[in-house]
């Protein structure tokens, strides 16, 4: 167990390049699922690997041995019983610490939703458009039960009224995606491996980009949209931004911006990343080693799994005889 328990903590180094790579090349609904997909997936196998690491030391234990009905020497039959505990032990503390990263980032997402909400919940609304009277220029998607559109008058004043409809469009797409779940899902499987973290900010632009394609499809104007998306983001200002705006939020000002832009203006062809042609034979290759990359991972998590199953019952077999 002790070789194949690495594989899933090691395995990112290889998955999140091809994931990366991959999603470039796929349209922007289709790369945020398999980048949120990815994320999850690797996090599982992580959270997995040091479960099973802590267990086969806590195991070599004499009073956890005694509580199992397990023989000790033969626990140690495979040779790594001197390496097992220490390095149980600091897969118990990695463990204990993604598990209260994971719990801390879920309670402040919750958190900043609940005074998010809060503070919109003053103001009057239309339908899902809550219109704060702020002079600063801002717009997001605030999601929630009902999700609203949360746009300040500094916003509406930048924009003519056809900018307006697009902008709004946007937001709501993000709601109708639930889109702050899939930001949710890469901040979390970060917590559980860091070497998962360069998945958050494509697919973020992911999720801004199937905003931004919802929206044209909408308002049925791409560049009625992109003058939209552009002159939100020339208007609003980082310093501007208000306090009781979540940071797990949606927002078409957000990411790259004349990417964005362009992306719309040219279809699918995104500035400066030309993407890989449909049935492009690189891409294929890539999907194959990504798939490859998440389905060796998982099968080292379950083999490390029947490993350890099959040494406790051999040392159960044991102590029965």
């Amino acid at each position: 167990m002790i070789v194949a328990v690495w594989i899933p903590l090691l395995m990112p180094l290889l998955a999140v390049p091809a994931a990366r790579r991959l999603a470039e090349s796929l349209p922007p609904r289709a790369a945020a699922w398999l980048l949120a997909g990815c994320a999850a997936a690797l996090a599982g196998c992580t959270t997995a690997a040091l479960g099973l690491l802590a267990a086969a030391g806590a195991l070599r234990l004499p009073p956890v041995a005694a509580l199992g009905h397990l023989s000790l020497p033969l626990l140690g039959d495979s040779g790594d019983g001197a390496v097992t505990v220490p390095v149980a032990a600091a897969a118990a503390v990695l463990l204990t610490a993604c598990t209260l990263a994971v719990g801390h980032h879920a309670r402040r997402h919750r958190a900043e939703l609940r005074t998010a909400r809060q503070a919109t919940g003053a103001h009057p609304t239309s339908g899902d458009l809550c219109v704060l009277p702020d002079p600063a220029p801002e717009a997001y998607a605030l999601p929630g039960r009902p999700g609203r559109v949360v746009v300040t008058a500094g916003m509406l004043r930048a924009l003519p009224p056809a900018e307006r409809e697009a902008l709004f469009a946007h937001e709501r797409a993000h709601l109708a995606g639930r889109h702050h779940l899939f930001l949710l899902t890469a901040t979390l499987s970060a917590a559980c491996h860091p070497l998962l973290r360069p998945l958050r900010a494509p697919l973020a632009y992911a999720l801004e980009r199937w905003a931004d394609e919802a929206a044209a499809s909408r308002v049925g104007d791409r560049r009625v949209t992109a003058r939209a998306i552009g002159r939100a983001a020339l208007a609003a200002r980082p310093e501007d931004r208000a306090p009781h705006r979540p940071g797990s939020v949606l927002a078409a000002t957000a990411g790259p911006v004349p990417r964005r832009v362009a992306a719309l203006l040219d279809g699918e062809r995104a500035a400066g990343h030309p993407p890989i042609r449909a049935g492009f034979p690189g891409r294929r290759l890539i999907a194959a080693a990504l798939l490859a990359c998440v389905a060796f991972s998982a099968a080292a998590a379950l083999d490390a799994a029947a490993d350890l199953h099959e040494t406790v019952e051999v040392a159960q077999g044991e102590v029965a005889h």
